[in-house]
């Protein structure tokens, strides 16, 4: 019997995205035994820093991807938003899971909705995109750094008071706690992270057999989406220090990308036509698009304010 091991991070969220792909595994052949072994990473060590604090080259996948490139895992399974967009020699994406609801969510005392949040109170997020957009929509709100899987979240919620929160849908979707949710953000209010919702397998290049028996499991409309994404955010080159977001709408034929100061003050936004046999070209055309708006200045500005050299310690 052949076996399996898929790599992954020790989270709730993260265990239930490997075993989906376990499960796809094991429903394509009878002949595979899968171990799901809990990899820690850089990101899931440092809770007491904000991301964008620490760095953004691989917080959450380094570690994996080092044991996949040393062959203690044949696969790993991730949140696509935690990729970077330029992966190790030697590996490459071979799956993209069918993608769940892109959208972001707010958690709220008493069921608020977020304009009917008072003035002055606050919200908590993880994601500098999340924090800019919030900013930019109600610039009298208070906003506190949280991180944390979703159990930690809900805790420190009740703990500090604080008003809300903001994270993703999908993985409180995934993990059946969708009826805390007090409110869905459309993507024209909030547009979310590159690749959100989206589970991507990764694999060592010069392996065929885990792209072979995942082939069932990759989803024309999430590839097509994550590349043009991807694209937008490589050239770009964004990351968790940057506050921008991307959606691919296969229904308005559109992408739509966004830079924001992390103030939320200054926020760019444009949309272009989506062309499904160009995905990359389609993203890095947009960033363009965008840089020439004025991104370049945000970006150049995040950059140099982020830059140790200019700190006056």
């Amino acid at each position: 019997m052949k076996k399996i091991r898929i790599g992954t991070r020790g989270s709730q969220l993260a265990l239930y995205q490997a075993n989906l792909v376990a499960g796809f595994f094991r429903s394509s052949s009878n002949e595979v035994e899968i171990e799901v072994k809990s990899i820690k990473t850089t990101g899931d060590k440092i809770l007491d820093s904000p991301l964008s604090k620490i760095g953004d080259k691989g917080l959450f996948t380094k570690e994996i991807e080092k044991a996949l490139l040393e062959g203690e895992i044949d696969c790993a399974v991730h949140s696509l938003k935690d990729l970077p967009t330029q992966l190790p020699a030697g590996l490459e994406i071979v799956a993209f899971g069918a993608r769940e609801d892109v959208r972001d969510a707010l958690i709220a005392q008493d069921g608020m909705r977020l304009l009917e949040l008072p003035k002055g109170t606050t919200v908590a997020t993880g994601s500098l995109r999340r924090r800019s957009q919030l900013l930019h929509l109600r610039s009298d709100l208070n906003l506190a750094e949280m991180r944390g899987n979703l159990n930690t979240r809900l805790r420190k919620l009740e703990e500090e008071g604080y008003a809300g929160m903001m994270l993703a849908y999908a993985g409180i979707k995934r993990l059946g706690m969708a009826d805390k949710v007090t409110e869905i953000l459309e993507p024209d209010t909030m547009l979310p992270a590159v690749g959100q919702g989206i589970i991507a397998v990764e694999a060592r290049s010069d392996v065929s057999e885990i792209k072979g028996r995942l082939s069932g499991f990759d989803n024309r409309d999430s590839r097509d989406a994550a590349t043009a994404e991807r694209a937008f955010l490589g050239r770009l080159e964004g990351g968790c220090q940057v506050p921008i977001g991307v959606y691919t709408s296969f229904e308005k034929k559109q992408l739509t990308g966004m830079v924001a100061s992390i103030d939320g003050e200054t926020l760019i936004k444009d949309s272009i036509v989506f062309d499904p046999n160009e995905p990359a070209r389609t993203g890095t055309e947009l960033a363009e698009k965008l840089l020439s708006l004025g991104a370049d200045r945000i970006l150049d500005e995040i950059r140099a304010a982020s830059d140790p050299r200019n700190s006056s310690d």
